[in-house]
């Protein structure tokens, strides 16, 4: 048996179901007797990779504008998103969000993983999108968030001022085209099973004992299509 269980998920931090699914996880994973011995591997993925944003923009106007609806439509769905949120412990801030290209968020990081600070990192991404109303894409703000991990400055700086670990974020992507990855969060159990959407605490732990009891893991996964997805995908959230 392998002594680690390798888990990769793909995420942007613009998805709501992709916060969602990382606390469904990581309550799966608080009840997993092999916890220590598993690993979690962040991988990048944009929803809207050529976004640019305005000073008008917002996450309802944005919403009808894209799926041709009208306001109260957009927001019942965010209104929607945020309870989902809430069973999950999470608070969503719809209203104050900031939308925000999501390229140089993903590229530092990859700069935490090289120190093993992707998962805290990501969570301050998220929370920093989702609740608290800060641009995700300011370089203040990403050195903030950076440092309040562990990140030093320097290197930080080093990052967000050039092109660096750009590839580590596309080689992330085409790898998710590959795969055929439509949706996130998308998680991969060892390279043999895989799990699209945030689905349910039970789906997760069901997959993370499966994958273990198996132990050889192959490089071939199969999809659970089982429940319904709860993921965003380029043409908007199911």
């Amino acid at each position: 048996m392998n002594n680690t269980m390798k888990i990769q998920i793909w995420s942007d931090i613009m998805c709501p179901f992709c916060y969602i699914g990382k606390r469904r996880i990581e309550s799966a994973l608080a009840n997993f007797p092999y916890k220590d011995s598993v690993s979690i591997e962040w991988k990048s993925f944009q929803l809207d990779p050529n976004f640019k944003a305005s000073e008008d923009d917002n996450v309802v106007n944005h919403l009808a504008k894209k799926y041709r609806k009208d306001i109260a439509w957009a927001e019942e769905m965010t209104a929607n998103v945020t309870q989902t949120a809430k069973s999950a412990g999470l608070d969503f801030n719809f209203d104050k969000a900031i939308m925000a290209n999501s390229f140089n968020a993903h590229r530092l990081l990859h700069l935490a993983k090289k120190y093993n600070l992707g998962d805290a990192l990501k969570e301050q991404l998220l929370k920093a999108y989702f609740t608290d109303g800060k641009n995700v894409n300011d370089l203040d703000t990403l050195s903030e968030l950076g440092e309040a991990v562990g990140l030093s400055k320097d290197a930080i700086e080093n990052v967000l001022h050039s092109d660096a670990f750009s590839e580590a974020v596309e080689k992330d992507i085409d790898m998710a085209q590959q795969i055929g990855i439509q949706g996130v969060p998308f998680f991969v159990f060892d390279n043999k099973y895989a799990i699209s959407g945030a689905q349910a605490e039970e789906t997760f732990l069901q997959a993370l004992e499966k994958t273990w009891e198996e132990g050889n893991f192959e490089k071939e996964f199969i999809l659970d299509t089982n429940s319904k997805d709860a993921s965003c995908g380029t043409d908007g959230c199911d």
